[in-house]
Parts: structure tokens; C-alpha cells; sequence
């Protein structure tokens, strides 16, 4: 483990050092994707000029959640973005080589992207995280803290499994689904506001098939102080066992898997 931790790290300081050779093209990336988060935020302030709540959450409140859920999205694209672009693994014939390697397949497909020009975006989601603080009314306690990492932790690692999911299917169609796009990228723009805002059967799907409201809706009412007891401190943690069904088709995957040549 600490021997893959050490070679991981490697590879995202030789991914780094080769972005920093272009380092406008770094910086105007990381600018760009900063600049459409922004967009967001000024769609959501404008709502909210006209509207002073939805479904009963303020302006500040709704901050607080899609800066979370932006928060968690981003860090998934930084460390997953190789599942991301896995269709052209694929295609190329590239998996051959990662099969016959002595390491993990998924560690291997990891270390393969490192993608820090997404740290623009967190540094929005940052921005929208401590207005969403100072102004929402929360009284914080170490109890809510925790409940935050864990938010940040099981959001990430549910995302990572998204992008396995997209990556897994790659190797029944060669390439990738632009479907899966409704999940992770559409999923970032969807967490603009808490899943029970959309009706009861959107949260019933966001609990028990894709488990956003796990890392976004539950425990916001929890800090909110709208739900009570200590249990809604660790919800967020039940969306790492999503990654169980998507290791699953991972491997089935694997074991379908036919080279596509070069």
C-alpha cells in the first residue's frame, strides 16, 4: 500500500510538472473553469433577486449545498479523470498493455490522468463555501464539521464510481456514453439545489440507485438542524458502498474484454 501510495504520488508530480511546461495554457484552463462555475453562481443569485427561498432554503443555504457538492465533483475529476477519457484506452488498444503490467488495472487507470487545471473550479466552490457559512445560520460544532468531510468524503469516492461505471461500459461499446454525462456532469449542475427540491420520487432515486442526496440533502438538513441525532453525521459515508455494484461491472467488464487492436 504505501509503495502504491509512493508510485501514485509520482505519477501526479510527473503530471504536474508536465502541465507547468504550458503554463499559460495551465492557467488559462483553470481560469475557464472557474469562469463556468461562475456562470452558475450568477444564475442562482439572479433566482434568487426574484425569489427570497425554494422549497424553504435560503440563498445562503443553497450555496452551502452546490459548493459542497462542486467541492466533491471536482476533486472525483482531478483523481478519476483517467475513467473519463477510458474510451480511448480502449479504442487505441492501450488496455493491452496495462493488462500485462505488474500493477492494478484501476490503479494504472488512475495514475494515467491527473487533471489540476480543476482546482479553478474548487477554487469557486471554495468562494461559495464560505459565504454559504458566514450567512447561513448554522451553529457549528465539531459534530457538523465531521459531517462535512464526510459529505466532501463519500461524494468524491461516489463520483469516482460514476466514472467507473462510465468507464466499465467502455468495454461492452468501445466508446464512451455520452449518457453517463446525466450523472456526472449533469449531476454537478442538477446539486445546484438540495434533491428534495425535485419531488419526492427524484429523492427516492437519489437514495437508493445514484446516492446523491446521501452526500447532499440529508446531511444538509442536519446542519440546518432540521433533522436530529447523531446517525445523519455518517449518512454520507453509506454512498461508499455504491462503488461495491460499480467494482462490479468493472470486473465483468474486464472479463468481457477483447482487444481492439491499434
Amino acid at each position: 500500500m504505501k509503495q502504491s501510495l509512493a508510485l501514485y504520488l509520482r505519477y501526479v508530480s510527473i503530471h504536474i510538472k508536465s502541465m507547468m511546461e504550458y503554463k499559460l495554457s495551465f492557467f488559462m484552463t483553470a481560469a475557464g473553469q472557474f469562469l463556468v462555475s461562475f456562470n452558475v453562481f450568477l444564475g442562482m443569485f439572479f433566482l434568487f433577486q426574484r425569489f427570497s427561498t425554494v422549497a424553504g432554503f435560503t440563498y445562503s443555504q443553497v450555496l452551502l449545498c452546490f459548493s459542497i457538492f462542486l467541492m466533491e465533483f471536482s476533486l472525483a475529476e482531478c483523481v478519476a479523470r483517467g475513467f473519463d477519457t477510458f474510451s480511448v484506452i480502449v479504442r487505441k488498444g492501450e488496455f493491452d498493455r496495462i493488462m500485462v503490467r505488474p500493477r492494478g488495472l484501476i490503479f494504472q487507470v488512475l495514475a494515467s490522468r491527473f487533471e489540476l487545471t480543476r482546482l479553478g473550479r474548487m477554487l469557486q466552490a471554495l468562494v461559495m463555501f464560505w459565504y454559504g457559512v458566514t450567512r447561513s445560520g448554522i451553529h457549528w460544532n465539531g459534530l457538523k464539521v465531521i459531517t462535512v468531510v464526510f459529505m466532501l468524503t463519500g461524494g468524491t469516492l461516489m463520483f469516482c464510481g460514476l466514472f467507473l461505471v462510465g468507464a466499465a461500459l467502455c468495454f461492452f461499446t468501445l466508446e464512451g456514453l455520452e449518457v453517463m454525462n446525466i450523472f456526472t456532469d449533469g449531476a454537478r449542475e442538477f446539486g445546484k439545489y438540495p434533491a428534495g427540491v425535485y419531488g419526492k420520487r427524484i429523492l427516492q432515486f437519489c437514495t437508493f440507485i445514484v446516492p446523491y442526496g446521501l452526500v447532499q440533502h440529508y446531511p444538509l438538513l442536519y446542519l440546518l438542524d432540521q433533522k436530529r441525532g447523531i446517525v445523519w453525521v455518517f449518512v454520507p459515508l453509506l454512498a461508499c458502498f455504491f462503488l461495491l455494484p460499480c467494482y462490479g461491472l468493472w470486473r465483468l467488464g474486464v472479463r468481457r474484454y477483447q482487444s481492439a487492436g491499434s
